[in-house]
Protein backbone atom coordinates (compact mmCIF):
# COMPACT_ATOMS: atom_id res chain seq x y z
CA UNK A 1 0.00 0.00 0.00
CA UNK A 2 1.21 3.38 -0.71
CA UNK A 3 2.13 5.49 2.43
CA UNK A 4 1.73 9.46 2.44
CA UNK A 5 4.80 11.48 1.67
CA UNK A 6 5.65 14.91 2.39
CA UNK A 7 4.91 17.63 5.18
CA UNK A 8 1.11 16.16 5.76
CA UNK A 9 2.73 12.66 6.40
CA UNK A 10 4.52 14.75 9.60
CA UNK A 11 1.97 16.77 10.50
CA UNK A 12 -0.71 14.01 11.05
CA UNK A 13 1.37 11.61 12.83
CA UNK A 14 2.08 15.01 14.92
CA UNK A 15 -1.24 15.19 15.50
CA UNK A 16 -2.67 12.14 15.65
CA UNK A 17 -4.06 11.61 12.42
CA UNK A 18 -1.99 9.22 11.48
CA UNK A 19 -1.22 5.54 13.02
CA UNK A 20 2.82 4.12 13.75
CA UNK A 21 1.98 2.15 9.88
CA UNK A 22 1.18 5.43 8.57
CA UNK A 23 -2.61 4.41 7.84
CA UNK A 24 -4.77 6.84 8.57
CA UNK A 25 -7.12 6.83 11.79
CA UNK A 26 -10.18 8.46 12.52
CA UNK A 27 -10.18 11.61 15.40
CA UNK A 28 -12.17 10.38 18.32
CA UNK A 29 -14.94 12.81 17.58
CA UNK A 30 -15.47 10.75 14.72
CA UNK A 31 -15.46 7.52 16.45
CA UNK A 32 -17.68 9.05 19.32
CA UNK A 33 -20.21 10.03 16.85
CA UNK A 34 -19.94 6.97 15.22
CA UNK A 35 -20.57 5.21 18.44
CA UNK A 36 -23.38 7.30 19.12
CA UNK A 37 -24.95 6.37 15.96
CA UNK A 38 -24.42 2.69 16.75
CA UNK A 39 -25.87 2.28 19.71
CA UNK A 40 -28.58 4.82 19.64
CA UNK A 41 -26.58 7.10 22.42
CA UNK A 42 -27.50 10.50 22.71
CA UNK A 43 -24.47 12.51 21.11
CA UNK A 44 -23.07 14.91 23.67
CA UNK A 45 -19.80 15.31 22.09
CA UNK A 46 -20.32 17.44 19.15
CA UNK A 47 -20.88 20.75 19.62
CA UNK A 48 -23.45 21.92 17.69
CA UNK A 49 -26.62 23.14 17.93
CA UNK A 50 -29.72 21.20 17.17
CA UNK A 51 -31.83 23.62 16.28
CA UNK A 52 -31.50 27.30 14.17
CA UNK A 53 -30.90 30.41 14.35
CA UNK A 54 -32.99 33.52 13.45
CA UNK A 55 -35.30 33.47 10.86
CA UNK A 56 -34.33 37.11 9.87
CA UNK A 57 -31.10 36.40 9.25
CA UNK A 58 -32.39 32.91 7.09
CA UNK A 59 -34.75 35.25 5.08
CA UNK A 60 -31.71 37.52 4.51
CA UNK A 61 -29.97 34.85 2.75
CA UNK A 62 -32.31 33.39 0.95
CA UNK A 63 -33.64 37.38 -0.19
CA UNK A 64 -29.35 37.52 -1.46
CA UNK A 65 -29.71 34.55 -2.96
CA UNK A 66 -32.43 35.24 -4.97
CA UNK A 67 -31.12 38.97 -5.61
CA UNK A 68 -28.26 37.05 -7.53
CA UNK A 69 -25.61 37.19 -5.14
CA UNK A 70 -24.24 33.92 -5.55
CA UNK A 71 -21.01 35.17 -7.16
CA UNK A 72 -17.73 35.85 -5.58
CA UNK A 73 -17.87 38.09 -3.10
CA UNK A 74 -14.92 40.78 -2.75
CA UNK A 75 -11.89 39.35 -1.56
CA UNK A 76 -11.66 40.82 1.87
CA UNK A 77 -16.06 40.47 2.44
CA UNK A 78 -18.96 42.37 1.68
CA UNK A 79 -18.48 45.76 2.18
CA UNK A 80 -21.96 45.57 4.23
CA UNK A 81 -20.40 42.67 6.46
CA UNK A 82 -16.99 44.57 6.88
CA UNK A 83 -19.15 47.50 8.15
CA UNK A 84 -20.95 45.56 10.72
CA UNK A 85 -18.09 44.09 12.21
CA UNK A 86 -16.57 47.26 12.64
CA UNK A 87 -19.80 48.80 14.24
CA UNK A 88 -20.01 45.23 16.24
CA UNK A 89 -16.55 46.23 17.59
CA UNK A 90 -17.13 49.82 17.97
CA UNK A 91 -20.15 48.79 20.11
CA UNK A 92 -19.41 46.28 22.58
CA UNK A 93 -15.53 47.13 22.75
CA UNK A 94 -15.30 50.80 22.07
CA UNK A 95 -12.54 49.52 19.35
CA UNK A 96 -12.18 51.76 16.11
CA UNK A 97 -11.49 49.82 13.45
CA UNK A 98 -11.11 50.51 9.58
CA UNK A 99 -13.52 48.39 7.55
CA UNK A 100 -11.35 48.35 4.25
CA UNK A 101 -8.13 48.17 6.01
CA UNK A 102 -8.26 46.26 9.09
CA UNK A 103 -11.14 43.39 8.28
CA UNK A 104 -11.14 40.08 6.68
CA UNK A 105 -14.10 38.25 6.32
CA UNK A 106 -12.73 34.42 6.38
CA UNK A 107 -14.56 30.70 5.87
CA UNK A 108 -15.35 30.49 9.68
CA UNK A 109 -12.84 31.27 12.15
CA UNK A 110 -10.79 27.86 11.61
CA UNK A 111 -9.54 29.51 8.01
CA UNK A 112 -9.21 32.53 10.26
CA UNK A 113 -6.92 31.21 12.31
CA UNK A 114 -4.85 28.73 10.00
CA UNK A 115 -4.28 31.70 7.79
CA UNK A 116 -3.10 33.90 10.91
CA UNK A 117 -0.15 31.29 11.91
CA UNK A 118 0.59 30.01 8.08
CA UNK A 119 1.07 34.02 7.92
CA UNK A 120 2.93 35.43 10.59
CA UNK A 121 5.20 32.10 12.32
CA UNK A 122 6.81 29.28 10.76
CA UNK A 123 10.20 26.76 11.61
CA UNK A 124 12.00 27.97 14.79
CA UNK A 125 9.42 29.74 16.14
CA UNK A 126 6.78 29.00 18.89
CA UNK A 127 3.46 29.68 19.06
CA UNK A 128 1.85 29.37 22.35
CA UNK A 129 -1.99 28.38 23.47
CA UNK A 130 -3.37 27.58 26.60
CA UNK A 131 -3.55 24.08 27.28
CA UNK A 132 -6.31 21.74 26.95
CA UNK A 133 -6.31 23.55 23.06
CA UNK A 134 -8.84 23.53 20.67
CA UNK A 135 -7.83 20.86 18.09
CA UNK A 136 -7.00 22.56 14.77
CA UNK A 137 -4.44 24.55 16.74
CA UNK A 138 -1.99 21.98 17.51
CA UNK A 139 -2.61 21.01 13.22
CA UNK A 140 -2.57 24.26 11.87
CA UNK A 141 1.15 25.53 14.06
CA UNK A 142 2.32 21.98 12.74
CA UNK A 143 1.82 22.94 9.05
CA UNK A 144 3.46 26.14 9.43
CA UNK A 145 6.32 24.03 10.98
CA UNK A 146 6.63 26.21 13.47
CA UNK A 147 7.10 24.58 17.59
CA UNK A 148 3.85 24.18 19.57
CA UNK A 149 4.22 25.36 23.32
CA UNK A 150 1.80 25.29 26.12
CA UNK A 151 0.90 26.61 29.45
CA UNK A 152 -2.00 24.80 31.31
CA UNK A 153 -5.08 25.82 32.51
CA UNK A 154 -5.58 24.17 36.14
CA UNK A 155 -8.32 23.50 38.26
CA UNK A 156 -8.80 25.68 41.23
CA UNK A 157 -11.42 25.64 44.09
CA UNK A 158 -14.16 28.41 43.66
CA UNK A 159 -17.58 29.35 44.87
CA UNK A 160 -16.91 27.30 47.89
CA UNK A 161 -15.57 23.85 46.72
CA UNK A 162 -17.01 24.04 43.50
CA UNK A 163 -14.06 24.03 40.82
CA UNK A 164 -13.03 26.63 37.94
CA UNK A 165 -10.18 26.39 35.32
CA UNK A 166 -8.11 29.50 35.68
CA UNK A 167 -4.58 30.48 34.25
CA UNK A 168 -1.70 28.81 35.93
CA UNK A 169 0.83 32.59 36.16
CA UNK A 170 3.98 31.02 36.89
CA UNK A 171 3.62 28.04 33.92
CA UNK A 172 2.30 30.86 31.89
CA UNK A 173 6.07 32.99 32.90
CA UNK A 174 7.92 29.80 31.93
CA UNK A 175 6.17 29.31 28.60
CA UNK A 176 7.56 32.32 26.99
CA UNK A 177 10.61 32.45 25.52
CA UNK A 178 12.67 34.67 23.00
CA UNK A 179 11.24 32.52 20.20
CA UNK A 180 7.86 32.71 21.16
CA UNK A 181 5.69 34.56 17.99
CA UNK A 182 2.28 34.03 18.16
CA UNK A 183 -0.05 33.64 21.47
CA UNK A 184 -2.91 32.08 20.03
CA UNK A 185 -5.58 32.61 23.10
CA UNK A 186 -9.07 31.30 23.40
CA UNK A 187 -11.14 32.74 25.42
CA UNK A 188 -14.55 31.96 26.20
CA UNK A 189 -12.49 28.68 26.55
CA UNK A 190 -13.12 25.04 24.69
CA UNK A 191 -13.43 22.72 25.91
CA UNK A 192 -13.06 23.96 29.90
CA UNK A 193 -15.78 26.87 29.17
CA UNK A 194 -13.66 29.78 31.66
CA UNK A 195 -13.65 32.88 30.90
CA UNK A 196 -10.51 34.79 31.40
CA UNK A 197 -10.58 37.57 33.73
CA UNK A 198 -9.10 41.36 33.18
CA UNK A 199 -6.74 39.96 35.50
CA UNK A 200 -5.54 37.24 33.49
CA UNK A 201 -5.39 38.83 30.37
CA UNK A 202 -3.39 41.84 32.01
CA UNK A 203 -0.80 39.28 32.50
CA UNK A 204 -0.76 37.42 28.98
CA UNK A 205 -0.73 41.20 27.43
CA UNK A 206 2.73 42.11 29.49
CA UNK A 207 4.27 38.58 29.01
CA UNK A 208 3.21 39.64 25.08
CA UNK A 209 4.90 43.12 24.87
CA UNK A 210 8.04 41.75 26.98
CA UNK A 211 8.72 39.03 24.65
CA UNK A 212 7.50 41.36 21.48
CA UNK A 213 4.97 38.68 20.45
CA UNK A 214 1.51 39.16 18.25
CA UNK A 215 -1.09 38.07 20.09
CA UNK A 216 -3.80 35.73 18.05
CA UNK A 217 -7.41 35.76 20.18
CA UNK A 218 -10.00 33.07 19.22
CA UNK A 219 -13.26 34.74 20.37
CA UNK A 220 -16.08 32.82 18.67
CA UNK A 221 -17.99 32.04 21.79
CA UNK A 222 -17.82 36.10 22.93
CA UNK A 223 -21.75 36.72 23.18
CA UNK A 224 -22.23 32.98 25.03
CA UNK A 225 -20.77 33.85 28.83
CA UNK A 226 -23.18 33.22 31.88
CA UNK A 227 -24.00 34.07 35.15
CA UNK A 228 -22.44 37.99 35.03
CA UNK A 229 -18.81 36.80 33.83
CA UNK A 230 -17.53 39.31 31.24
CA UNK A 231 -16.08 39.10 27.82
CA UNK A 232 -12.65 40.75 27.69
CA UNK A 233 -11.00 41.89 23.92
CA UNK A 234 -7.18 41.42 24.33
CA UNK A 235 -7.16 44.40 22.08
CA UNK A 236 -8.71 46.59 24.10
CA UNK A 237 -6.25 46.36 26.93
CA UNK A 238 -3.30 49.02 26.74
CA UNK A 239 -0.76 48.92 24.35
CA UNK A 240 -2.33 45.62 22.73
CA UNK A 241 -4.63 47.21 19.67
CA UNK A 242 -1.55 47.33 17.79
CA UNK A 243 -0.46 43.56 18.11
CA UNK A 244 -3.44 42.01 18.59
CA UNK A 245 -5.48 40.31 15.59
CA UNK A 246 -8.80 39.31 17.14
CA UNK A 247 -11.15 36.52 15.50
CA UNK A 248 -14.37 35.69 15.20
CA UNK A 249 -17.41 34.63 13.77
CA UNK A 250 -21.02 33.91 13.30
CA UNK A 251 -21.39 30.02 13.82
CA UNK A 252 -22.11 30.14 17.57
CA UNK A 253 -23.36 32.76 18.53
CA UNK A 254 -26.34 33.03 15.63
CA UNK A 255 -26.38 28.92 15.59
CA UNK A 256 -25.55 28.80 11.51
CA UNK A 257 -22.18 26.60 12.43
CA UNK A 258 -22.78 25.01 8.84
CA UNK A 259 -22.45 28.94 7.08
CA UNK A 260 -18.83 29.01 8.15
CA UNK A 261 -18.78 33.20 8.33
CA UNK A 262 -15.94 34.53 10.08
CA UNK A 263 -14.00 37.58 10.24
CA UNK A 264 -10.92 38.72 11.77
CA UNK A 265 -9.54 42.24 12.70
CA UNK A 266 -6.49 44.41 13.85
CA UNK A 267 -3.67 46.32 12.73
CA UNK A 268 -3.65 46.44 8.63
CA UNK A 269 -0.27 44.94 7.75
CA UNK A 270 -1.06 41.84 9.89
CA UNK A 271 -4.64 42.09 7.81
CA UNK A 272 -2.30 42.33 4.71
CA UNK A 273 -0.15 39.53 5.56
CA UNK A 274 -3.59 36.80 6.58
CA UNK A 275 -4.92 38.01 3.48
CA UNK A 276 -1.81 37.28 1.60
CA UNK A 277 -2.55 33.32 2.58
CA UNK A 278 -6.09 33.17 2.88
CA UNK A 279 -6.62 34.01 -0.94
CA UNK A 280 -4.96 30.96 -1.22
CA UNK A 281 -7.13 28.67 0.45
CA UNK A 282 -10.48 29.44 -0.27
CA UNK A 283 -10.25 32.77 -1.72
CA UNK A 284 -13.75 33.50 -1.04
CA UNK A 285 -16.79 32.03 -0.03
CA UNK A 286 -20.41 32.19 1.01
CA UNK A 287 -21.36 35.50 -1.20
CA UNK A 288 -24.98 35.34 0.15
CA UNK A 289 -24.45 34.67 3.80
CA UNK A 290 -22.11 37.41 3.95
CA UNK A 291 -25.41 40.28 3.83
CA UNK A 292 -27.49 38.13 6.15
CA UNK A 293 -24.70 38.08 8.73
CA UNK A 294 -24.19 41.56 8.05
CA UNK A 295 -27.71 41.95 9.10
CA UNK A 296 -27.25 39.78 12.35
CA UNK A 297 -24.80 41.59 13.65
CA UNK A 298 -26.81 44.51 13.36
CA UNK A 299 -30.70 43.84 13.95
CA UNK A 300 -31.56 44.42 17.13
CA UNK A 301 -34.28 41.44 17.54
CA UNK A 302 -31.47 39.34 16.59
CA UNK A 303 -29.64 41.25 19.27
CA UNK A 304 -32.39 40.00 21.85
CA UNK A 305 -32.45 36.07 20.13
CA UNK A 306 -28.46 35.81 20.73
CA UNK A 307 -29.19 37.76 24.99
CA UNK A 308 -31.83 34.76 25.23
CA UNK A 309 -29.96 32.28 23.65
CA UNK A 310 -27.14 32.88 26.30
CA UNK A 311 -29.81 32.91 29.00
CA UNK A 312 -31.16 29.57 27.92
CA UNK A 313 -27.49 28.34 27.35
CA UNK A 314 -27.35 29.37 30.95
CA UNK A 315 -30.60 27.04 31.47
CA UNK A 316 -29.24 24.00 29.91
CA UNK A 317 -26.05 24.22 31.45
CA UNK A 318 -27.18 24.00 34.88
CA UNK A 319 -29.56 21.14 33.82
CA UNK A 320 -26.24 18.93 32.91
CA UNK A 321 -24.32 20.00 35.26
CA UNK A 322 -26.84 19.06 37.97
CA UNK A 323 -27.61 15.62 36.24
CA UNK A 324 -23.94 14.69 35.96
CA UNK A 325 -23.24 15.84 39.64
CA UNK A 326 -26.05 13.47 40.77
CA UNK A 327 -24.50 10.34 38.30
CA UNK A 328 -21.58 10.68 40.62
CA UNK A 329 -19.10 13.26 38.12
CA UNK A 330 -17.19 16.22 39.88
CA UNK A 331 -17.98 19.23 37.41
CA UNK A 332 -16.41 21.94 36.54
CA UNK A 333 -19.48 24.49 35.90
CA UNK A 334 -18.85 27.19 32.67
CA UNK A 335 -18.56 30.31 32.66
CA UNK A 336 -19.00 30.46 29.05
CA UNK A 337 -19.44 28.64 25.82
CA UNK A 338 -21.00 25.37 24.58
CA UNK A 339 -19.23 22.63 26.98
CA UNK A 340 -18.93 21.11 30.74
CA UNK A 341 -15.82 19.24 31.75
CA UNK A 342 -16.90 16.62 34.10
CA UNK A 343 -13.92 14.47 36.01
CA UNK A 344 -14.71 10.73 36.04
CA UNK A 345 -12.44 9.75 38.39
CA UNK A 346 -15.21 9.61 41.32
CA UNK A 347 -17.02 6.78 38.83
CA UNK A 348 -13.55 4.78 39.33
CA UNK A 349 -12.86 5.84 35.39
CA UNK A 350 -9.10 6.95 35.59
CA UNK A 351 -9.45 7.54 31.61
CA UNK A 352 -11.74 9.45 29.91
CA UNK A 353 -11.33 7.62 26.72
CA UNK A 354 -11.89 4.60 28.24
CA UNK A 355 -15.16 5.85 30.29
CA UNK A 356 -16.24 7.47 26.94
CA UNK A 357 -15.97 4.54 25.22
CA UNK A 358 -18.57 2.65 27.87
CA UNK A 359 -20.45 5.39 28.48
CA UNK A 360 -22.72 4.42 25.31
CA UNK A 361 -23.38 0.93 27.31
CA UNK A 362 -23.06 2.18 31.08
CA UNK A 363 -25.55 5.26 30.24
CA UNK A 364 -26.86 5.71 26.53
CA UNK A 365 -24.51 8.82 26.37
CA UNK A 366 -21.63 10.29 24.72
CA UNK A 367 -19.18 12.32 25.51
CA UNK A 368 -15.37 13.59 23.71
CA UNK A 369 -12.41 12.40 26.72
CA UNK A 370 -10.69 15.67 27.43
CA UNK A 371 -7.18 14.29 26.39
CA UNK A 372 -8.18 14.67 22.83
CA UNK A 373 -7.48 18.35 23.53
CA UNK A 374 -3.79 17.70 25.09
CA UNK A 375 -0.15 16.44 24.30
CA UNK A 376 0.38 13.39 25.37
CA UNK A 377 2.75 13.71 28.54
CA UNK A 378 2.21 16.86 29.81
CA UNK A 379 1.18 18.75 32.69
CA UNK A 380 -2.57 19.22 31.30
CA UNK A 381 -2.40 15.72 30.36
CA UNK A 382 -1.92 14.10 33.25
CA UNK A 383 -4.19 16.24 35.28
CA UNK A 384 -7.19 15.61 32.70
CA UNK A 385 -6.77 11.74 32.19
CA UNK A 386 -10.04 11.11 33.68
CA UNK A 387 -11.90 14.11 32.17
CA UNK A 388 -14.58 14.26 29.91
CA UNK A 389 -16.34 16.97 27.50
CA UNK A 390 -20.04 17.37 27.11
CA UNK A 391 -22.01 19.32 25.42
CA UNK A 392 -25.65 21.36 26.17
CA UNK A 393 -25.68 23.09 23.38
CA UNK A 394 -29.22 20.81 22.36
CA UNK A 395 -32.94 20.97 23.18
CA UNK A 396 -33.59 20.48 26.64
CA UNK A 397 -36.04 17.58 25.88
CA UNK A 398 -32.53 16.02 24.62
CA UNK A 399 -30.38 17.37 27.48
CA UNK A 400 -33.58 15.53 29.81
CA UNK A 401 -33.24 12.46 28.54
CA UNK A 402 -29.56 12.62 28.62
CA UNK A 403 -29.83 12.93 32.62
CA UNK A 404 -32.43 10.36 32.90
CA UNK A 405 -29.94 8.12 30.72
CA UNK A 406 -26.87 9.35 33.33
CA UNK A 407 -28.93 8.27 36.15
CA UNK A 408 -28.17 4.80 35.62
CA UNK A 409 -24.09 5.41 36.96
CA UNK A 410 -25.57 6.46 40.32
CA UNK A 411 -27.28 3.03 40.95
Amino acid sequence: MTQPHGRWSEVARAVGLLGPDGTARPTIFAEMSALAARTGAVNLGQGFPDVDGPASVVEAAVAAMRSGRNQYPPGAGTPELRRAVVDHQRRHYGLDVDPDREVLVTTGATEALAATVLALAGPGEEVLTLEPFYDSYAAVIALAGATHTTAPLVRVPARGSAPAFRLDEAALRAAFSPRTRLVLLNTPHNPTGAVLSRTELGLVARLAREHDALVVTDEVYEHLVFDGAEHVPVATLPGMADRTLTISSAGKTFSFTGWKIGWLTGPAPLVDAVRAVKQFLTYVSGAPFQPAIAHALTDDAVAAWVRDLATSLAARRDLLCDGLEAAGFTVTRPAGTYFVVADGAPLGFEDGADLCRRLPELAGVVGVPVRAFTRPGSAADDALASAVRFTFVKREDVLHDAVDRLARLAS
